[in-house]
């Protein structure tokens, strides 16, 4: 039995039809929420370029960070609440990625981030990521060169942390988001410019810990809510899309198997919380969209995606056309695993899953780590499943830096 939203739905479409004979407006047959939720239907967003992981340790397990142990300056980034737990009072953080290098040789992912604590209880930070898409050039109808341009996005982040009691944290990062893809000037007689918006994402930090024959077992659960901001638009004649709100939920598990030794598990849900693009109905001979006689709009099967960023947060979690079965879908997972010898050395590897109708990304990722004194040295492997994917086959890397160990080196 179909829900009762679907159904009634259905019913009004029928009731559209039966009106519409006389005037030619008939539309094809409806499918079912079950057929719905089959077909290819990925969520898209303005500025993704927001959803890469900025750094090389979460990189290799899965793409997930928001509930690690051992934070640090990378979980600028991925939840800055944890900042508070970390054990180094300041560092910073270099990564970069290229981008496409199979295809091209000057598109690149840049991020520099830093933290300071504050007291015992408290954390600043701040963060700055890049997207480069290299060099294109401009040629006339004729094919004479008329200029060249190099599209770009970037991200600058401020965060602040505080920690409530021993197991408890919150944090906020405020964003100023920046995407040059189409250049300034008119073509075909729109006006384009730079997309610039504000968002900013709220973070909270729980850990525990147990200890069962001597030994300690430590346990996170993480939550970030990342993106909260205004749609984006290159041109004042186009319609403002969401940038991608996220929606991420973690958990960390620790074990201590000596003094030398210990593991790492990690699992994590990330969820856009933008509005799942509806099914259209269309005419018999395919002209265009049926309308609605009385509104003017389009008969959808979903719900309109064209709301404001509140409405659309909300009605992310139920707004799929395909029903439960592809809200489902929606869902992306990963798990990762992370060995350490003395703090010192570490092992990573990791699985990140999509469902193959939102955009099919599945691979399995790996990385090292290598620590020594004031500098960490992390490399990630992406492995792809059967999609192709922007980073297969190449090694990623990040360098992190304690200052304050690097000062007391250097007194």
């Amino acid at each position: 039995m179909l829900p009762m939203r679907y159904t009634s739905i259905l019913l009004a479409v029928t009731a559209l039809l039966a009106q519409n004979n006389s005037s030619a407006q008939s539309t094809q047959t409806v499918l079912t929420p079950q057929q719905l939720s089959g077909q290819l239907n990925t969520v898209t967003t303005m500025v993704p370029f927001l959803t890469i992981s900025p750094d090389s340790r979460s990189a290799a397990m899965g793409d997930l960070g928001v509930a690690l142990f051992d934070p640090d300056a990378n979980s600028a980034s991925w939840n800055v609440a944890n900042l508070t737990f970390a054990q180094n009072k300041t560092g910073f953080s270099l990564s970069y990625a290229p981008w496409l290098r199979q295809l091209v040789d000057d598109v690149g992912f840049s991020y520099l981030s830093g933290y300071s604590k504050v007291g015992k209880n408290a954390a600043v930070s701040g963060s700055f990521r890049y997207f480069s898409l290299g060099n294109i050039n401009f040629t006339d109808y004729e094919g004479n060169p008329t200029g060249s341009f190099n599209p770009n996005e970037f991200a600058f982040d401020i965060g602040y942390a505080t920690r409530f009691s021993d197991k408890f944290s919150m944090g906020v990062n405020l964003r100023y988001i920046y995407s040059n893809l189409m250049g300034s000037g008119a073509r075909s007689g729109i006006d384009y410019n730079a997309g610039q918006t504000i968002a900013g994402d709220v973070s909270l930090m729980y850990r525990d810990e147990i200890r069962i024959s001597g030994r300690k077992h430590k346990f996170n659960v993480g939550l970030n809510l990342q993106n909260i901001g205004g749609k984006m638009t290159y041109s004042s004649r186009e319609k403002r899309d969401f940038i991608p709100i996220n929606f991420k939920l973690g958990a960390g598990y620790k074990y201590e198997i000596d003094q030398h030794n210990e593991i790492n598990i990690y699992a994590e849900l990330n969820k856009l919380m933008v509005p799942t693009r509806p099914y259209y109905l269309q005419k018999y001979d395919n002209s265009g969209d049926s309308l609605n006689p009385s509104s003017g709009k389009p008969v959808i099967i979903g719900i309109d995606p064209n709301v404001g960023v509140v409405q659309g947060m909300v009605q992310s979690f139920y707004d799929a056309p395909g029903g439960f079965a592809e809200e489902i879908r929606e869902w992306t997972p990963s798990v990762g695993f992370e060995y350490l010898y003395q703090e010192m050395f570490a092992i990573r590897s990791g699985v990140f899953y999509e469902a193959s109708t939102k955009g099919g990304r599945q691979y399995m990722t790996m990385g090292l780590g290598l620590k020594f004194e004031s500098l960490t040295l992390n490399a990630a492997y992406l492995v792809p499943f059967a999609t192709r994917h922007p980073l297969q086959n190449q090694m990623r890397f990040s360098l992190l830096f304690d200052l304050a160990a690097l000062q007391d080196a250097n007194p």
